[in-house]
C-alpha cells in the first residue's frame, strides 16, 4: 500500500515521459535522468507502445531497464521512484 502523502503527490504529478511506437528502450535513459532530478516520475504508455502487452508488464520492463522502482500502475500510466 502506498503512503497517503505519496498517493496525493502521484495524483497531482504530470506525465513527463511518454512511451510510443518506439517502445521502452528509447525512453529508459530519459526516465533514469529524470529520476536523478526528482523523486517521482509519471510515464504514459501510448496505445502504439502497448501492442499486445499489458501496461503492467511494460512498466516492469521499463523499470528494470532504467534501474527504477515501480511505485504503481493505473490505466495506461506508471509512476517510478
Amino acid at each position: 500500500m502506498t503512503d497517503p502523502d505519496v498517493t496525493k503527490r502521484i495524483h497531482e504529478l504530470d506525465v513527463t515521459v511518454w512511451v510510443g511506437k518506439g517502445g521502452i528502450e528509447p525512453v529508459a535513459e530519459e526516465l533514469a535522468e529524470q529520476l536523478d532530478e526528482r523523486d517521482l516520475v509519471k510515464v504514459k504508455f501510448l496505445r502504439a507502445a502497448r501492442g499486445g502487452d499489458s501496461t503492467e508488464s511494460l512498466a516492469i520492463e521499463l523499470g528494470d531497464l532504467a534501474n527504477a522502482e515501480l511505485v504503481e500502475t493505473r490505466g495506461n500510466t506508471a509512476v517510478y521512484r
